[in-house]
């Protein structure tokens, strides 16, 4: 069975993430020094990241 036609990607498959991943929180909070050692990942605050 195909996909119909209306929910076919134009332009490619793959577009834009808006949500980080947790360790991907972690590490720019990291190289923004906002992240203490032995601080618990679950329940971090909201981050923008680097476009």
């Amino acid at each position: 069975m195909s996909k119909h036609s209306s929910l076919k990607l134009k332009g490619g498959a793959e577009g834009k993430r808006s949500v980080m991943k947790r360790f991907e929180r972690v590490k720019l909070l990291k190289a923004r020094g906002q992240w203490k050692d032995g601080q618990s990942p679950i329940g971090l605050p909201k981050t923008k990241g680097e476009d």
